[in-house]
């Protein structure tokens, strides 16, 4: 057997630089993007928008992700582009610059765009490094990943919150300096991910074999693809509507209303890590199992609460619903092996596209039969789930 190298060793451990770097990125990337919903109340007066102008607003940067991410994972499966990561970001950068500095609802849709293609490039590629750099231990390495995301998602709230809302829509293109940090790293994760290729260049690509006949890998794969529609239209709900919600229920001030968005985007951060390392133990279809049963009463319960039970159950559906994602995502790759990317692109593009397409039509309901009737309507959503009794065992693992 011939030795390995210094530089192969590297490669065959758990890369914890590389993980924190492409969860830090995404920390920042979707910072940027979830400024877009947190300034959704000021856009809404500054422009004059209706509910139904804020869910195309969403769609526009959901669709523009969901309809190029399996576009971007199918050709850098077949072609990696390492020094691709970069680019997707510079992109959210100029969207944003564009969001502060807008004077007409196009010229949103357009910023809106931008920053759903740099989605579109950023996630096939960093999710196929996390990977890479996981060491097989692809559900922290997951979790890790899409952590980052939601922390990031989390604190776009409090900085609309508390920079951008005092200083004026303006203030929105000052976070472009983010989008330059990212760019820096993922740079450096980039020559990381080309030299990762290069040592790897002599071995076995890895088999395409599917582990399942291909008719029961397609049904699996649709119960997949339909358990995160499920889940993003309902989180959807929360993330573009829930400030205007907890405003119209209770009659709190929009920074309020942000915090409490806070807490429900921070709890599906934390939800998100922990998902991971307890599917690497116990199986990624165990912890969808759990995140579907778990959920179910608390979404019923959601839209008959006060307020301190508001609270509560928004940071109880944030924590056992958004454990599933990564589970979801290292199920597919598991069903369909050798297609990192493509799996990454489907699901980070379809979670965001028919997210897009449910806060659109969520935000026609809520003009015509108000805020509370969407809430009731979601709080069915999390039943769908049970359709996970039929996902099969993928033999070789729990």
């Amino acid at each position: 057997m011939a030795a390995i190298t210094g530089n192969e060793a590297r490669f065959e451990k758990t890369t914890f630089s590389i993980l924190v770097a492409v969860s830090v990125c995404h920390m920042l990337n979707d910072v940027m993007q979830s400024l877009l919903a947190s300034l959704y109340p000021m856009l809404k007066e500054n422009y004059q928008l209706d509910f139904v102008q804020i869910g195309l607003l969403t769609m526009t940067f959901q669709i523009t992700a969901s309809l190029l991410q399996p576009v971007v994972g199918i050709v850098t499966d077949r072609w990696p582009m390492p020094f691709s990561l970069p680019v997707g970001m510079a992109s959210t950068m100029i969207g944003l610059i564009l969001l502060g500095s807008a004077h007409s609802f196009p010229m949103l849709l357009f910023a809106a765009s931008l920053i759903g293609f740099g989605s579109a490039i950023f996630h096939p590629e960093s999710s196929r490094v996390a990977r890479l750099a996981s060491g097989g231990r692809h559900g922290l390495a997951q979790s890790l990943f899409q952590v980052g995301g939601n922390a990031g998602s989390a604190i776009g709230p409090l900085l609309a919150a508390f920079v951008v809302l005092p200083l004026g829509q303006h203030s929105v293109a000052w976070f472009s300096a983010i989008a330059m940090l990212g760019m820096v790293i993922l740079t450096w994760v980039g020559r990381w991910y080309a030299a990762h290729r290069r040592a790897n260049a002599s071995k076995k690509a890895p088999s395409r074999t599917l582990p399942l006949p291909q008719s029961k890998v397609a049904i699996a794969f649709a119960i997949l693809v339909l358990l995160t529609a499920t889940k993003n239209v309902y989180m959807s709900s929360l993330s573009s509507y829930f400030t205007f919600y907890v405003i119209d229920k209770f009659a709190l001030s929009v920074r309020d209303a942000q915090l409490m968005l806070f807490l429900f985007l921070g709890s599906a951060a934390i939800g998100t890590f922990l998902g991971g390392p307890i599917g690497d133990r116990y199986g990624a279809r165990f912890v969808i199992w759990f995140s579907i049963l778990g959920v179910i009463p608390f979404a019923l319960m959601l839209p008959y609460a006060n307020l301190t039970w508001t609270i509560v159950l928004v940071v109880l559906i944030g924590l056992i619903f958004a454990s599933a994602f990564s589970a979801i995502v290292v199920f597919a790759q598991e069903l369909v092996p050798g297609r990192v990317g493509m799996i990454a692109g489907i699901f980070f593009g379809f979670a965001f596209g028919f997210g897009g397409l449910g806060a659109a039509a969520l935000g026609g309901f809520a003009d015509t039969h108000g805020i509370d009737f969407v809430y009731r309507l979601c709080s069915y959503l999390p039943l769908l789930g049970l359709l996970t009794i039929l996902l099969p065992r993928i033999p070789g693992h729990r």
